[in-house]
């Protein structure tokens, strides 16, 4: 392996005499020369096959992964059953693209179809889409469905929003022309009523979190009921694996449920890539934006599967487009697919109580320690935020000593703690033990 490059030095004059030059300076001599780095770039010489895999492997072995983690904020470690990945390996899975010739991409849209399903299913709703990248797009794309829909430009959020996803939402609203507001929490951690009461009037609709930001449970059925009053459309952005023990978006009228279905069988990998999901009640399906893979039969009496209510202008007329999704997510989306079908409702209702008695654990056994205060008293599922009188950021850099991942930072000084499933109770023992430790200032 000489050259990365597979074309040989002759055959590259070959190709310059064919298209009329002498040189490769020549092919690229519209580009300024302050622009071009005139030095060779910074790499070491090309390498054969096994010295290039050992050097990679160098470099994962240098990877942290830690080892006892307590922390979630958006990306969580749950088990992923070990089929997944051995299923996922397969190639017509692992090559999984966007079906441009659907007529020719059978398997690909049972994939979407049974995706649908799945997602349907889980969240009460009549309709979904293909996925979408990740949990903060699907947020994003929402606006344009509440904002088609109802043909007013300012959107309601919900304060207890991922950060992520909130930094997201602000973006495509900037670019699209909405009006937002941030509708802020209580002292109880959940969605302060009066102040969405005072904002639904003129507004579109509201994106709330179910549960938010901080693990707390919201009464959606309140705020879908109020939401309602005003004629506005509510949006909830849901954990996927809490549908398992709480109520689906459509069990309380929920307009569109969105979220990432990282959870569900998907690895942290380093902070991606995810895998959003979007659905809707019927009256909603067509603002779905993407692609929605129908089940039909063909001339001769087979079932066949099609891309249905999918505007055109997405592919060849992308200023008079609803959305400019055109890709999906379809590996990660059959990864997730194949979690639910493996867990079934049994596994996914285990899992949810798993991660609300492993977290209140956690709390319960964490308020025993001295500076140590639980911030709110609602209920929770997986995560919940803490008060310390020791600054939080010395308490994670004392836990890095003993290889635990302490729970996230916040602004303000808290501390966002997550136990799932995957944490034992005598790993949250141990860890309470290294606390006490800590707090106590016997961390040296």
């Amino acid at each position: 392996m000489r050259s990365y490059v597979p074309n040989t030095p002759a055959e590259r004059e070959e190709m310059l005499k064919a298209i009329g030059l002498e040189s490769m300076d020549q092919l690229f001599a519209d580009i300024p020369a302050d622009l071009k780095l005139n030095r060779p770039l910074d790499l070491p010489a090309p390498m054969s096959e096994m010295e290039l895999r050992d050097l990679m492997l160098g470099y994962v072995l240098q990877n942290d992964e830690g080892g006892l983690l307590f922390r979630g904020a958006g990306a969580y470690r749950h088990y992923i059953p070990s089929l997944i990945p051995q299923l996922i390996s397969r190639s017509e899975f692992y090559t999984a693209y966007t079906p441009y010739q659907a007529e020719m991409s059978q398997g690909m849209l049972q994939s979407i179809f049974e995706w649908q399903t799945i997602i349907c299913n889980l969240t009460g709703l009549e309709a979904s889409n293909a996925s979408v990248y990740d949990g903060a797009t699907a947020a994003a794309e929402s606006l344009l469905m509440l904002r088609d829909a109802k043909r007013k430009k300012k959107i309601l959020y919900s304060a207890g929003l991922n950060p992520d996803v909130i930094a997201t939402i602000k973006t495509y609203a900037h670019c699209i022309g909405v009006e937002l507001a941030e509708i802020g929490l209580n002292a109880d951690g959940v969605t302060d009523m009066d102040a969405l009461k005072a904002n639904l009037p003129d507004s579109a609709g509201y994106i709330a979190a179910q549960p938010n930001y901080y693990g707390c449970i919201e009464n959606m059925d309140a705020i879908a009921e109020t939401v309602h009053e005003a004629k506005s459309l509510l949006v909830s952005y849901v954990n996927p694996l809490s549908l398992g023990a709480i109520k689906r978006p459509g069990d309380y009228g929920a307009d569109i449920a969105i979220g990432d279905a990282q959870p569900m069988g998907l690895p942290l990998n380093f902070g991606g890539p995810y895998v959003g999901f979007m659905a809707a009640s019927g009256k909603l399906i067509r603002n779905l934006p993407g692609r929605i893979a129908g089940e039909t039969v063909d001339a001769e009496g087979n079932r066949v599967y099609v891309l249905t209510l999918q505007a055109r202008e997405q592919h060849i007329r992308r200023e008079k487009a609803a959305s400019n999704i055109c890709s999906n997510q379809m590996l990660c989306a059959i990864m997730a697919s194949m979690y639910a079908c493996t867990m079934g409702p049994a596994g996914m209702k285990e899992v949810a109580e798993q991660n609300i008695a492993k977290s209140h654990y956690l709390a319960n056994e964490m308020c025993k320690l001295p500076g140590i205060k639980l911030r709110y008293n609602t209920p929770f599922f997986n995560e919940f935020v803490v008060d310390t009188e020791k600054p939080a950021e010395e308490i994670n850099e004392a836990l890095k000593g003993f290889g635990i991942v302490g729970g996230l930072v916040l602004e303000d000084g808290g501390m966002l703690w997550c136990a799932t499933e995957m944490n034992s109770k005598g790993d949250i023992d141990f860890l309470i033990d290294i606390l006490n430790d800590i707090l106590e200032g016997g961390n040296e």
